[in-house]
């Protein structure tokens, strides 16, 4: 009913519910009590503790970025806030849509210096893409609609709603969600028909095609995915992938050549470099995939799909810019490739898959496992997807060098099933996130595929997965290293490891006993198939400690400051030296 009187608090709860809200995570403390003793009155709405507040907002990137909604947090002013900055700014580098609600001192005492005061508007102003301070609970309403309309239309991504604890206790009047429109955010869904128009026909004359897609496509929803693949199939282009974008084209199929970028596939990076028209659709030129940008692409036309104008032509100049949803803009896209009866040169694009074909034949991602020698962190994860893989499941990671692994061997033909921090590289984010998957899909299996270095980050979170009986996986792979500044250092400082060798681990095994899980070692290849069973058996959360080759390097790479056409692959026995320039850009 709408025009109803309630507290501030109750509103907060009722806006929740009205938007489809099931589970909040959250922290609690002084500034949000009120809020708190809602939740306690309520059924609808499920709240996790977690046992930090960054734990939380990657619980609740987890749980937007595996089901497509927003995901909620709920925490207190001051350091509540500020430990929740790190979350949001992952959020908003991944374009992830989140509602943070965070308590504030009452309005009366803001800028006093009041306990467990800070400026959460201030602070969070840059790591957010909209954020309210509510002073009075006549705003309080409008307030929560509109922050549920800006998370989650257009480029989605964070926001922060900070209410004072004194409008939480004050009665105003609640109206319901209908026809709520911003005032002025009103993003572009549809794309312009004449770019899409000329894009098709840049499409249907290219000799060396490929399309270029990102996490947008992800964004979009799965009908997006579905017309991705559905134009693929179409004109019998090559595609790849950013790190975020994985899954939104199946990966079993021939025309994917693999994850691009500084850790891509040679195939996909050469493909990239040589192509005369690139079709992005939902990526940014972000410099982990664009290399040395003066050298990037050097001859192609470039055609960019994009939601955010604000990222189109900010890296690389475009041929033609397209604004607009994905799916919308996919749609369209099809619509006029038939009706056009647009018929790709079908001998040049033989020669084209023949050079690909080439590019393949290297078999950039090979490795060679020695039975008796230590497991090779390759070895552990295709292991890990080869019995896996017939199972509904959802891969999160921390950051580094297990992360790229995964993101090349783990194979993935489906969206929202690869959650990982992809723009600001979030060390802490995979386990959080494996809770915030498993809470969304219980029925799912859920693994985080950690270092061991990371996986201490939000090591803490483990009591949550407890606490709430969620049979979350971690399969660490342990080579004692910070493992990706290990690699840094060896090819940029001369083998001077400072500080990157972690002197001190704790026993994984007993580590996972002490929080009620179930703990794992494997030390052999030949272990691994009975161990990795023994883990998916486990009814529990479990903490999989596999030792594996501390020496490993991340392969193939392209060293920074140098194009997609020289890369580094792991059987080179001279590694070509990085440039000074180059050093200054990892």
């Amino acid at each position: 009913m709408s025009g109803q009187e309630m507290t501030g608090a109750q509103i907060v709860i009722r806006a929740l519910l009205d938007h489809g809200v099931d589970t909040i995570f959250g922290y609690p403390g002084g500034a949000v009590l009120p809020i708190y003793d809602e939740i306690f009155k309520q059924e609808g709405i499920k709240h996790i503790l977690v046992r930090h507040e960054q734990g939380a907002v990657h619980a609740a990137e987890g749980y937007a970025r595996s089901t497509g909604k927003p995901g909620v947090v709920l925490v207190t002013s001051g350091p509540g806030a500020t430990n929740a900055v790190t979350g949001l700014t992952d959020a908003l580098m991944d374009s992830i849509p989140l509602i943070c609600l965070t308590g504030q001192v009452p309005t009366h005492l803001i800028g006093s210096d009041a306990f467990q005061e800070c400026d959460t508007v201030g602070i969070t102003r840059p790591c957010t893409k909209h954020n309210w301070l509510v002073n009075s609970v006549d705003e309080l309403t409008r307030v929560m609609h509109e922050s549920f309309y800006v998370a989650t239309n257009g480029r989605p991504g964070p926001v922060v709603v900070d209410i004072p604890k004194d409008v939480q206790f004050a009665s105003g009047t609640y109206e319901g969600p209908a026809n709520v429109v911003h005032k002025t955010y009103r993003p572009q869904i549809k794309g312009d028909a004449s770019a899409i128009t000329r894009a098709v026909e840049l499409m249907a004359g290219a000799k060396k095609p490929i399309f270029y897609t990102g996490g947008g496509v992800i964004n979009s929803g799965p009908n997006a995915s579905l017309l991705l693949r559905q134009l693929a199939e179409m004109t019998g282009y090559p595609v790849t992938s950013t790190l975020m974008g994985l899954g939104a084209y199946p990966s079993h199929e021939d025309q994917w050549l693999g994850m691009l970028g500084m850790h891509g596939t040679y195939e996909a990076n050469n493909a990239m470099h040589d192509c005369d028209v690139m079709i992005c659709v939902g990526a940014r030129f972000d410099d982990r995939v664009t290399g040395r940008l003066d050298a990037f692409s050097p001859n192609s036309k470039k055609i960019h799909i994009d939601i955010d104008p604000s990222s189109i032509n900010k890296n690389v100049h475009v041929d033609v810019p397209i604004i607009g949803d994905c799916a919308h803009v996919l749609e369209d896209m099809i619509r006029i490739w038939k009706s056009k009866v647009a018929q790709p040169d079908k001998e040049a694009l033989a020669d084209w898959w023949r050079q690909i074909d080439t590019w393949r034949g290297r078999k950039s991602l090979a490795f060679k496992q020695d039975e008796s020698g230590p497991i090779k962190p390759q070895q552990a994860i295709q292991r890990l997807y080869e019995l896996t893989k017939d199972r509904e499941t959802y891969i999160t990671t921390e950051v580094g060098q297990h992360q790229m692994w995964a993101a090349q061997h783990y194979h993935f033909d489906e969206p929202n099933r690869w959650l990982t921090s992809g723009g600001l590289g979030t060390m802490g984010y995979g386990l959080p996130a494996a809770i915030g998957a498993q809470i969304a899909h219980p029925d799912a299996l859920v693994i985080d595929i950690a270092g061991e270095a990371s996986i201490q980050m939000c090591m803490q979170e483990m009591s949550t997965a407890i606490q709430f009986m969620l049979p979350v996986k971690i399969f660490i792979l342990n080579n004692e290293y910070m493992g990706m500044v290990r690699q840094w250092q060896e090819l940029l400082h001369g083998g001077r490891y400072s500080h990157s060798y972690s002197e001190a681990l704790p026993d994984f095994v007993k580590l996972a006993e002490a929080y009620g899980g179930t703990g794992i070692r494997a030390s052999k290849p030949e272990e691994l198939d009975a161990k990795i069973t023994e883990m998916l058996d486990a009814p529990g959360p479990v903490i999989f400690d596999c030792l594996v080759d501390p020496a490993e390097n991340c392969y193939p790479m392209i060293p920074s400051g140098a194009p997609h056409n020289e890369m580094i692959l792991g059987e080179d026995p001279n590694v070509p030296t990085v440039t000074e320039e180059g050093k200054m850009l990892v």
